[in-house]
C-alpha cells in the first residue's frame, strides 16, 4: 500500500504548533508521509515524526496580519511547492493558513482540509470586522474545501456561520499524549495551597479579568484562596490591565502571574492545583483544558466555544454563564469545599479523557480522513 502524502500549509505559532508537533508524533510513517510548509512566525525547531525522523519542511511568508504583497508571494511559493511535492491531500491550519491553502488549491486541485483552531471571527472587536471574517471564510469554503474541525463547537460554527454543508464538515478532537502525573516535577516556585490555576495569557480571548473578580468573591468565603496564571507570555495585551485589576483589588497575596515557561514546568503547577479554571470567551479546542484533564483535574469552566466540548457540567466539572461571576465563583467554592465530589469528578474526567482526547486512543481516525479525501 503507497503512502498518503499530506502538505501541512500554516502559521505554527503556539496550539496550532502544538497540534503539528503532537500528530506528526503519532501518526504512522508506514500510512501517512507529512510535509511542512509553515509561516516566518513562531518556533524554528525542526518538526519530526514517529520514529524521530526529521519532516521535509519549507518556510514562506505566511504571517497572521494582512499584507497583499506577502500574502500573494505566500501563495505563488505555495503553489510551486506543492506541484513540486505532489502531496495526495492539503491540511491547511488557521485563518491564514487556511486562505493561503485554498488559493493555492485553485492551481494544485487537490482536496484541502481545512481546521481553524478557533475561527477568527470569533477575536474580531467590531461588527465589520466580524462581518469582514466571515465574508472571507464564505468565500474560501469553496475553494477544495472540507472542514476539519477540532471540536463539535468548531464544526458547528462552520455549518451555522459560515455555510459549510454537513457532508463538508467533519471532526477530529484535538488530543495529547498521556502525562504520566509521578514523573511530573513539582514546581520550582513555591506557592501556597490550596490553588487553583488557569493557563493563557491575559488577553480579551482568555478573559483574565473575569477570574480575577471570581478570586475577589472567593476571598469573603476562603481569605486563603490562591489564583496561579500560567502562560504569561511576552504577547499579552491585557497584562497590565489585569496587574492593575489584581492590585485596586487588594489581591496581590491572593493571585499569582507565572510568565512562559517550557510545558513540561507548566505540568508542575497543574499537577499541585486543586482544580483548573477557564474564563476563556471562545476556544478550538483547548490544550491547556485537556491537558488538566489527562492530570485529572476537575475544571470549572466557562459556557465556551470549546470549553463545553470537554466539561460536562456535573460529571467531571461545572460549565458557567459567560458572565457568571457569581456562579463560578460558587461552583469552585463547592468543589474546594467537597473532597469526595471533587475526587469523584476527577476520576470522571480522566475516564473522558482516555475515551475521547487521548490521541494513542484516537489518530486511526485521523489516518482514515487522511485515506479517505486524498
Amino acid at each position: 500500500m503507497s503512502k498518503i502524502k499530506v502538505a501541512h500549509i500554516l502559521n505554527a505559532v503556539g496550539g496550532v504548533d502544538m497540534w503539528l508537533r503532537i500528530n506528526l508524533n503519532a501518526l504512522d510513517p508506514n500510512i501517512v508521509e507529512n510535509i511542512v510548509i509553515r509561516g516566518v512566525e513562531g518556533p524554528t525547531d525542526p518538526f519530526s515524526d514517529k520514529n524521530g525522523e526529521t519532516v521535509l519542511s519549507y518556510t514562506v511568508p505566511i504571517q497572521r496580519e494582512i499584507s497583499i504583497f506577502k500574502d500573494l508571494k505566500a501563495i505563488r511559493q505555495t503553489i510551486k511547492i506543492l506541484k513540486k511535492e505532489r502531496p495526495d491531500v492539503i491540511h491547511a491550519h488557521s485563518a491564514k493558513g487556511g486562505i493561503i491553502a485554498r488559493a493555492a488549491s485553485l492551481f494544485y486541485k487537490v482536496n484541502v482540509l481545512y481546521t481553524p483552531h478557533a475561527f477568527s471571527f470569533l477575536s474580531a472587536d467590531s461588527s465589520l470586522k466580524r462581518t469582514v471574517f466571515i465574508g472571507i471564510e464564505r468565500l474560501f469554503k469553496h475553494f477544495n474545501s472540507i472542514l476539519l474541525a477540532c471540536s463539535i463547537s468548531e464544526r458547528n460554527q462552520g455549518l451555522n456561520k459560515v455555510g459549510y454543508k454537513e457532508s463538508r464538515a467533519i471532526v477530529m478532537n484535538n488530543c495529547v499524549q498521556p502525562i504520566n502525573i509521578s514523573e511530573v516535577k513539582v514546581p520550582q516556585q513555591n506557592i501556597k495551597t490550596p490553588y487553583i490555576c488557569t493557563v493563557g495569557r491575559p488577553s480579551y480571548q482568555k478573559n483574565i479579568e473575569m477570574l480575577v473578580t471570581v478570586v475577589k468573591i472567593l476571598k469573603e468565603k476562603q481569605p486563603d484562596i490562591h489564583l496561579v496564571v500560567l502562560g504569561v507570555g511576552v504577547y499579552s495585551p491585557n497584562k497590565e490591565a489585569v496587574e492593575a485589576l489584581i492590585k485596586n483589588e487588594d489581591l496581590i497575596d491572593n493571585i499569582t502571574l507565572i510568565p512562559w515557561i517550557a510545558r513540561e514546568e507548566l505540568f508542575g503547577y497543574v499537577k499541585n492545583a486543586d482544580l483548573y479554571v477557564s474564563a476563556s470567551r471562545y476556544e478550538g479546542l483547548p490544550y491547556s483544558v485537556i491537558e488538566a484533564m489527562a492530570m485529572g483535574k476537575a475544571c470549572v469552566v466557562t459556557d465556551a466555544d470549546g470549553n463545553r466540548d470537554l466539561v460536562k457540567d456535573g460529571h467531571n466539572g461545572y460549565v458557567v454563564p459567560q458572565d457568571g461571576v457569581e456562579v463560578m465563583a460558587n461552583r469552585i467554592f463547592a468543589l474546594l469545599s467537597d473532597d469526595s465530589m471533587r475526587k469523584t469528578m476527577e476520576q470522571n474526567t480522566l475516564t473522558r479523557f482516555h475515551a475521547e482526547f487521548n490521541i494513542d486512543n484516537n489518530i486511526e481516525k485521523l489516518e482514515t480522513i487522511y485515506k479517505k479525501y486524498s
